[in-house]
């Protein structure tokens, strides 16, 4: 219900180009982090990593009362944006390793199906609600998030157990564990073939945050009041509306997306589904006329719930057992990078016109189906050479 919406509250606040660089540095922290994150994980465990990160994101209260009938603070909002954006960094790759470590290969393309189908119901219900309640009711709606972020963290603490308990080891000086930090990322880095996927995954998925960035506040600016069916819609509601519709279309079709692709060769899937998925966003990014965003979305989308199956049982079977934290760290980065992506074109958009940006936009997703092509039967390679 609010962060997809939080490009908007900035760039209201302190203008395109400010927002652009506001969310570049929240990007770079939150690639350093994961580096760190991913190691403490793979060294120390998950759990007590992952009820760290929970317990910070009780900065979701401070940025309630920043957004009071009594106080308003747009740069404290921010800083408390910012410690969201640590707390993914941190508790991402050790939830994503805790999945891993608890299924089998061949159970995985149907838990991620699952996985994916519940953050989608999640979105679904939020985005619909947060496109009509967030300019108005946004307090209300961060006392819902600090209430909820302390529901989750009694349930890590009480109800999820340990999943990975490395081996014991002596104990270590800080600069002993950065040492060893270092040689487990450039282990990771040294494997060409998941890091040249790692930047496909990157380049394809910078497109659908552009939704929430470039494309959100381009619509909010430019597009006028329409009437579609029995409703007036301006830009901000048609954000949430395309959003809604992305994640309802995903809720409806992801529990059967691994049976739908069981038929084909992954690589194929990927590499057809990000293709359509590329197509359809950079149509979005330009167009204001409400029937043809539709269609486009229901063709993004429709690609989407085919393509990320497959995508995370790649991310899962490519690394090995006793660094896979640190891969999926390295692989999480792409959350931040696209991210990167993102902010990027905000700032160059202040600087060209639709057209051109759109190109932009495009140009990096569909080098990304490039790569795909280039790296798709190694892939099929590492993948059943790990499942043997």
């Amino acid at each position: 219900m609010i962060f997809p919406f939080m490009a908007i509250y900035l760039s209201n606040h302190f203008g395109v180009k400010i927002t652009g660089i506001l969310l570049l540095v929240n990007v770079f922290i939150g690639i350093a982090l994961s580096f760190f994150g991913g190691y403490v994980s793979d060294r120390f465990g998950r759990k007590k990593l992952i009820v760290f990160a929970e317990m910070l994101r009780f900065a979701f209260t401070v940025m309630m009362i920043c957004n009071s009938p009594w106080f308003t603070s747009p740069l404290i909002t921010y800083f408390m944006m910012t410690i969201n954006t640590i707390c993914w960094s941190l508790g991402g790759p050790a939830n994503q390793a805790m999945l891993i470590d608890v299924s089998k290969p061949d159970e995985r393309k149907y838990m991620f199906s699952i996985m994916y189908w519940a953050n989608n119901l999640s979105i679904a219900i939020g985005g619909s609600l947060g496109g009509f309640l967030f300019k108005d009711y946004l307090f209300e709606l961060l006392i819902a998030l600090s209430i909820t972020a302390l529901i989750t963290v009694i349930l890590i603490v009480f109800f999820i157990d340990e999943s990975y308990v490395p081996e014991q080891v002596a104990d270590e000086k800080v600069f002993q564990h950065i040492c060893q930090m270092l040689r487990n990322y450039r282990e990771v880095f040294r494997d060409h073939l998941f890091i040249l996927y790692c930047m496909a995954i990157v380049f394809v998925m910078s497109l659908e945050f552009q939704l929430s960035n470039y494309v959100g506040i381009r619509l909010e600016s430019e597009m006028p009041v329409q009437r579609f069916l029995w409703w007036e819609l301006d830009g901000i509601e048609m954000t949430g509306l395309l959003r809604t519709e992305n994640t309802v279309l995903v809720v409806l079709m992801a529990l059967f997306a691994a049976k739908m692709v069981s038929r084909f060769k992954d690589r194929h899937v990927i590499i057809l589904g990000s293709f359509v998925f590329v197509a359809g966003y950079a149509y979005i990014s330009y167009s204001n006329n409400i029937p043809f965003l539709f269609i486009a979305m229901l063709l993004a989308s429709v690609a989407e719930v085919v393509r990320v199956p497959v995508e995370q049982n790649y991310q899962a079977s490519l690394p090995p057992v006793h660094a896979r934290s640190s891969y999926l760290a390295v692989s999480g980065m792409g959350y931040n990078l696209a991210q990167l992506i993102c902010s990027i074109t905000v700032m160059i958009s202040a600087y060209l016109n639709n057209l051109a940006t759109t190109v932009f936009i495009a140009a990096i997703g569909f080098f990304g189906v490039f790569i795909f092509m280039k790296i798709g039967s190694a892939l099929d390679k590492r993948v059943n050479k790990s499942a043997a």
